[in-house]
């Protein structure tokens, strides 16, 4: 029987407890899963990569995805240490350039995140609406066709008692003449001025005469006019904390750049000289 030394056997009560599996209580962003020479993997590591992922790749299962981005994470490990310190000045500037721009990135993004508040959008929301005038829209419905004479038969068969979705179904060449010529609701500015400036003239319920524009030749039915006022905050929520994020981003740009002890240093370089990638060497 083979025995065993106090010390051995220490070791290897040793060697036990480090690799039994650590409780789910303990488990955070800085538990090492993985070791490659003298780098860690840890949890965080995963679940950032993980999060990078093409969403298609995000519905795999939990535990196909958890295996492919642990060996992703280790073949990668593996092969930067296969390297070690021996990076070329092109790799090397290209890690700081990409490091800047991260950190830059996230410091905009706190920005972006801190200056969307209810407030900030109330306020946001009474600038670009609180004074603004009612608008008009219509909604309408027409029949295209290619030229005046068939817009002319068109409107004689109306008269005479046709129906105008089902002609619009049969007879309108343009995209809208399978759901009976209808155009849903539009403002002005919307369409073509000829089209337009016939609509604003009509009333509900009316059918214009032909109206050439440089799709062909129209007959319009509109069907509703009202006034539209502001939207509900609700409505224009995103537009709103979109544009707060991009005037708070710009500002701490300019505000951070303007603050900043910036010296240009004074040297006669030729900016073609940028292309010379050659310079950085192998």
């Amino acid at each position: 029987m083979t025995s065993f030394a106090p010390k051995a056997i220490l070791a290897l009560a040793l060697a036990a407890t480090l690799a039994a599996p650590i409780s789910a209580e303990e488990v955070g962003p800085d538990t090492v899963v993985a070791r490659v020479g003298e780098t860690e993997i840890t949890l965080g590591h995963m679940i950032v990569m993980r999060a990078q992922l093409p969403p298609e790749y995000q519905q795999l299962d939990d535990e196909v995805l958890y295996r492919a981005v642990l060996d992703q994470l280790i073949r990668q490990s593996a092969v930067a240490e296969s390297l070690g310190d021996r990076l070329s000045l092109g790799a090397r500037l290209a890690l700081e350039n990409e490091r800047r721009s991260y950190v830059a990135g996230e410091a905009l993004a706190r920005i972006a995140e801190e200056a969307v508040t209810d407030e900030a959008v109330q306020s946001a929301y009474e600038a670009a609406y609180a004074n603004a005038e009612p608008t008009t829209e219509y909604h309408a419905a027409h029949i295209l066709v290619e030229s005046e004479e068939e817009a002319q038969t068109i409107l004689a068969e109306l008269e005479d008692g046709a129906d105008f979705a089902e002609l619009a179904k049969e007879r309108s060449i343009g995209p809208s003449g399978p759901n009976g010529g209808d155009l849903g609701w539009f403002s002005t500015g919307m369409m073509v001025k000829p089209f337009e400036d016939v609509v604003v003239g009509m009333e509900p319920g009316e059918i214009s005469g032909p109206v050439e524009t440089g799709f062909g030749w129209h007959v319009i039915k509109l069907h509703e006019a009202r006034l539209k006022g502001a939207p509900p905050l609700g409505d224009v929520r995103d537009d709103l904390v979109q544009q707060i994020q991009r005037d708070a981003m710009e500002q701490a740009l300019t505000k951070y750049t303007e603050e900043a002890e910036v010296t240009e240093t004074e040297v006669e370089i030729d900016p073609a000289i940028l292309k010379n990638i050659d310079m950085l060497g192998d």
